[in-house]
């Protein structure tokens, strides 16, 4: 027990120099990404379910970061995409997407990236996201700034939702809500300056995070596509919950992000398009 407490006593006092060199494996895997792209074969894609598409790339990014990861931290378990690793509870889990956004890279659409978020118990404690095609690296830690490239960001002041850049991300798969948004999608169509859908969540939440968007909202995602941006944007002064209201989005399929003086107006309309 002694050696356990030790053990997650290092980790925290050490999350700045974990964090640091996990955006270097980032950075490393994103280069082979990267390369991949130039040559990647189309008929190479396998179909997990609808719409929900794995290349090799993915898994081979995966076993990369996995084995980097286990490096870094000896004895945390994984919460992955692809499975290439069997989940396995543990006090510290890294919540892992290799490729966020493999159909934009599969078709040759330059916004993909890579998403980490590290937890301990139930509370998030650092997370990663790497915009491949930018090298661009948003990161945070425990009661740290919210990074990019080493420069601190903070998300938008703006408190007018007619002046906000809005992000999304369309139903691929699950359609059982789609009246609900598209009434949603319409009332920040008239109402905001614009939405935006880039094709990755962890992209979508980095950019609020420093402020290119003032908000963001998708339902329909996993643990991986969120874990690690939502942390940056909380460390970066942004709101985050889900639909409604509550902070049941890790696990809960539904995202908010945005700037605090946008809150009220976004969530009060996806609360009552989508009934919350």
């Amino acid at each position: 027990m002694l050696q356990q407490g030790f053990f997650i006593y290092s980790c925290i006092m050490d999350l700045e120099k974990i964090v640091l060199e996990a955006g270097d494996l980032c950075k490393q895997v994103g280069a082979f990404i990267l390369s991949e792209s130039k040559t990647f074969d189309r008929n190479r894609i396998e179909e997990k379910s609808l719409n929900q598409l794995v290349s090799y790339v993915d898994k081979s990014a995966e076993e990369m970061l996995v084995k980097g990861m286990n490096a870094l931290l000896p004895g945390a378990g994984f919460i992955t995409e692809e499975a290439t690793i069997a989940t396995q509870e543990k006090e510290w889990m890294w919540i892992i997407d290799p490729l966020d956004g493999t159909t934009n890279f599969m078709h040759g659409l330059p916004v993909y990236s890579i998403s980490i978020g590290l937890m301990q118990g139930k509370q998030m404690m650092a997370g990663l996201v790497y915009e491949i095609n930018r090298s661009e690296l948003f990161y945070a830690w425990h009661n740290s700034p919210a990074y990019l490239n080493g420069e601190v960001i903070r998300v938008s002041v703006n408190n007018k939702l007619s002046d906000a850049l809005l992000a999304t991300g369309f139903p691929y798969y699950d359609f059982n809500l789609m009246q609900q948004y598209l009434g949603a999608l319409q009332e920040f169509l008239k109402g905001s300056r614009g939405m935006r859908r880039m094709g990755s969540a962890a992209v979508d939440l980095a950019y609020v995070a420093c402020g290119r968007f003032d908000g963001f909202f998708e339902y329909g995602l996993s643990p991986w596509d969120v874990a690690g941006g939502a942390f940056i944007v909380q460390r970066a002064g942004g709101v985050v919950s889900d639909f409604g209201k509550a902070d049941n989005f890790l696990f809960g399929k539904e995202i908010i992000a945005c700037a605090p003086g946008v809150y009220e107006a976004l969530t009060n309309i996806i609360s009552k398009k989508f009934g919350r």
